[in-house]
């Protein structure tokens, strides 16, 4: 699989699945989550409204991800998943882990070859973004998947460079 770090907004990856940094409630927020509900559209948010009347009814689990309709987004699919809020008395690496592990899987279900991920956590969940690069590109390189190529899009120039300088060193 190729890995690739852009500068740029989640929501206008032309790609097979776009990843949504997602609250549990599937329903939008701010950050990712609400740009991906505003710029998919209504498709989305039904699908989201579906998932949770029969499948997660007290919201999708933190690491987990399910897939809906990308509605008006330049892919196929939107891919949902929960991180976790970063804490410094808890390690919750493993979650942030599972988030991308989940995605990829889940894009192999889906016969995903060319995902796009924002940088899971580190916004308003807090996650440091030094690390929470460092956490997705490892595991977006270790875990084994038919997707071609994983792109990671980061909003600021500055996290571009910073994930840049970190995938130069894998």
């Amino acid at each position: 699989m190729r890995i690739e770090c852009v500068h740029g907004d989640i929501t206008e990856q032309n790609v097979d699945a776009i990843v949504n940094a997602a609250n549990s409630s599937l329903l939008g927020g701010g950050g990712v989550d609400g740009a991906v509900h505003r710029k998919g559209g209504d498709r989305i948010l039904a699908e989201c409204r579906r998932l949770r009347k029969n499948e997660y009814e007290h919201g999708l689990p933190t690491g987990q991800a399910v897939a809906t309709t990308a509605g008006d987004l330049p892919a196929r699919w939107v891919v949902h998943t929960v991180g976790p809020v970063h804490s410094e008395s808890e390690d919750r690496t493993d979650l942030l882990r599972s988030c991308y592990h989940n995605c990829l899987a889940v894009a192999d279900d889906l016969g995903a070859a060319f995902v796009a991920f924002p940088l899971i956590s580190a916004g308003v969940y807090g996650w440091p973004v030094e690390d929470a690069i460092d956490q997705a590109l490892q595991t977006i390189n270790t875990t084994q998947t038919s997707v071609a190529l994983c792109r990671l899009v980061l909003f600021t120039k500055e996290t571009h460079r910073l994930a840049q300088d970190r995938l130069i060193r894998l």
